[in-house]
């Protein structure tokens, strides 16, 4: 596992420690769900959207094949 370091203004620390409260999580273990829940709906939506362009597109495909 790679270990990465980030800049925050103050006032966001201050956030995201009291969301980590809230959760009952480190403020690091909240930063990693959040990149992991953020990086999984990124592939979800593409997929998504390439799902529904097949479908729309459909009856041309099938027209060109």
């Amino acid at each position: 596992m790679t270990t990465i370091t980030i800049a925050l203004p103050n006032e966001r620390l201050l956030e995201l420690n009291e969301r980590a409260v809230q959760y009952h999580v480190s403020p690091e273990e909240l930063v990693r769900i959040s990149i992991e829940e953020l990086l999984s709906r990124t592939d979800e939506s593409f997929q998504e959207a390439v799902q529904y362009v097949i479908k729309k597109n459909a009856e041309l495909y099938r027209r060109l094949a």
